[in-house]
């Protein structure tokens, strides 16, 4: 049974009383921090003294302070740093200033789950997961309604993490529109998952193979980018909106029964076999302890992928049509 938790289900009283430090001012943390601030919360942000999130900060009119300080404060930790940095700025600045009774407030679970961050007794360890940008998290609050998210309690050392959590949810706007209790495990593993098989890895695969198919054919690239990539922001439009059936009931029937009899040849049981197998190095750690590696040595990997697909044909060619979706390129009719 899911646990969906709203506006009713949750109290700000929780945090009364209680000062926030949110750690880290990019795109989770400015969101986080701005909304709880205009919800009434006591919140300070921690950072590296003087660089750009500081002044950032600073311009949004709050007083940051140096991470171990803001630490020390605080009630409530919110560390919203990227997850590949977490486990030293831990070790290094968070963990040598925490006392008991504070709560440690995650929003990914990566670090938790595999263990890179081991709080010591006497915390509660919490998640509070947005699933969406900090953009859409600050946009959906000034908006009236929220960002849906996902909520865990690792560790209850006070007996009220669930509480905790649920009112940062409220806080950020995330009640208003849905909260679904979960775990560490369970997000960590299935957001890992779902980037790297779908969201980002499986659909940017899945347009440059087919990019690259149609041009090999002696098709016009530019015919090629808007036939398996352009239109595609069409398509996840409606399944979102609606689910699969609801984008299977607004496209052409030649589409619907291409797609439909076509769709599990290309995705077929031998990818469920890959899925399954990228599952694995995802539950076993065996992805963490390779990202980390790949971090720790400089990103040689990520860092030549990106190289190498800026001069892919299908970027140049899509930077040169997107410009004719602009009011501002210069062209007239």
């Amino acid at each position: 049974m899911v646990n969906t938790f709203y506006d009713k289900d949750a109290d700000t009283e929780a945090l009364k009383g209680r000062k926030i430090a949110v750690i880290g001012y990019g795109i989770q943390g400015r969101a986080q921090a701005l909304n709880l601030r205009d919800s009434g919360m006591d919140v300070t942000v921690g950072l590296r003294r003087d660089g750009e999130s500081w002044k950032l900060a600073e311009k949004d009119g709050f007083k940051p302070l140096a991470v171990g300080d803001a630490v020390k404060k605080a009630d409530i930790i919110m560390v919203l740093i990227p997850d590949e940095v977490q486990a030293d700025a831990y070790a290094n600045d968070i963990h040598p200033s925490m006392r008991r009774g504070q709560t440690l407030e995650f929003g990914h679970g990566f670090n938790i789950h595999f263990k890179r961050i081991v709080p010591p007794e006497g915390v509660d360890v919490i998640m509070v997961a947005p699933k969406g940008p900090g953009a859409m998290v600050r946009n959906t609050y000034l908006q009236g309604f929220g960002t849906p998210c996902l909520v865990a309690v690792e560790k209850d050392y006070s007996g009220n993490g669930l509480q905790t959590a649920l009112a940062i949810a409220k806080g950020i706007g995330a009640t208003r529109a849905g909260v679904i209790k979960t775990t560490f495990r369970e997000e960590t593993e299935t957001d890992n998952f779902g980037e790297q098989v779908v969201l980002c890895g499986g659909v940017a695969e899945l347009i440059r193979k087919a990019f690259g198919v149609l041009v090999k054919e002696g098709y016009q690239p530019e015919v090629a980018y808007f036939e398996v990539l352009h239109e595609l922001k069409l398509i996840v439009d409606l399944i979102q909106a609606g689910g699969i059936e609801n984008m299977w009931d607004n496209v052409s029937n030649t589409a619907e029964y291409g797609g439909r009899t076509r769709g599990s040849r290309i995705i077929d049981e031998h990818v469920n076999e890959t899925m399954k197998k990228i599952l694995d190095d995802i539950k076993d750690g065996s992805f963490a302890n390779e990202w980390m590696d790949e971090y720790y040595r400089e990103m040689p990997t990520l860092r030549k992928m990106r190289e190498d697909a800026k001069g892919e044909q299908i970027e140049e060619v899509g930077k040169e049509l997107r410009s004719m979706f602009s009011p501002s390129n210069g062209k007239k009719a």
